[in-house]
């Protein structure tokens, strides 16, 4: 979401450069393709699994229309209690967020990482729509897989990727039997309202922020749907000095959803959950405390 503010700027400062009413108006009605800003797909994987030293192996998804979802299957050591199905944020590829979930393996868990549509070696241009499509798409592709029938399902979605996945998980829940918990970590309530707040936090920006907001993808949003993930249980997860998706989303998140739901924060940034020197190894103990608990649950 940071990159998001760096378009802003980009779009603004043409407008100031140039001098001319005009422009800016210009600009103002290009927002009509805003939702496009929300995706910074790179395609070189800078990294494998390999290079930590873990197992894994390349996965192709199929869509509905003919094209492939790349990703990255890594098995658990030992046997397996759960799979994760992970989602990251708007910016790079999975060889990037790989860092994020790479600790799990090791904990019993299988994790598949997947690049959305324009992302890594996933073909294709990258929307909300069709990044929901793709993670319902994995969804249903782990669920067919015969050794995994019995495995059950958790999604942890990062920043834009926990808006996706929140809403995905919401409305087709009871299409996969396997699931048995959600995580989001630094997810937003809503797309206009953090396209509002990215765009207001600077004076560079600042004039953007109304017509960005009203630009943005409707009947999205997470807060309007984070209600019926229940009953299955959900882990919301901020960190307080979040400088991109502030705190106080996370604070309106679990307020809007249902039991059973818990809030984890901790004095960190921007999905610093895993990695942060001080409460990194904490919150993975957390998070794999409720990874355990929900699939005593749904056994």
């Amino acid at each position: 979401m940071a990159l998001l503010f760096l378009s802003f700027s980009r779009m603004l400062a043409v407008a100031v450069c140039w001098r001319k009413p005009g422009v800016l108006l210009l600009l103002c009605f290009q927002l009509s393709a805003c939702e496009g800003l929300l995706f910074f797909p790179q395609q070189q994987l800078l990294r494998t699994p390999a290079d930590v030293g873990l197992s894994y192996s390349d996965v192709q998804i199929a869509l509905d229309d003919s094209a492939k979802l790349r990703a990255w299957w890594l098995p658990a050591v030992g046997e397996a209690t759960a799979t994760v199905l992970f989602a990251h944020g708007n910016a790079e590829n999975i060889s990037t967020h790989l860092a994020s979930v790479y600790w799990l393996p090791a904990q019993g868990v299988n994790v598949l990482l997947i690049d959305y549509r324009g992302y890594g070696g996933s073909l294709g241009r990258p929307s909300v729509a069709s990044a929901q499509e793709d993670i319902l798409a994995s969804l249903v592709w782990l669920q067919d897989q015969p050794p995994l029938q019995e495995t059950p399902i958790l999604v942890l979605g990062q920043s834009l990727g926990a808006s996706l996945a929140g809403v995905v998980v919401a409305r087709h829940r009871r299409d996969i039997a396997n699931l048995a918990g959600v995580i989001l970590d630094a997810g937003f309530t809503g797309y206009s309202a953090i396209a509002k707040t990215v765009a207001a936090a600077n004076y560079v920006t600042w004039p953007l922020q109304y017509p960005v907001a009203w630009a943005m993808p409707k009947g999205q949003d997470l807060i309007a749907e984070i209600a019926e993930i229940a009953p299955l249980p959900l882990l919301l997860i901020h960190g307080r000095s979040d400088p991109v998706v502030p705190y106080a989303n996370a604070m309106a998140l679990y307020a809007a959803a249902a039991p059973p739901r818990q809030l984890l924060s901790y004095d960190g940034g921007h999905i610093e959950t895993f990695n942060h020197p001080h409460a990194g190894m904490q919150n993975r103990a957390t998070v794999m405390d409720f990874i355990r608990k929900a699939v005593a649950e749904w056994r």
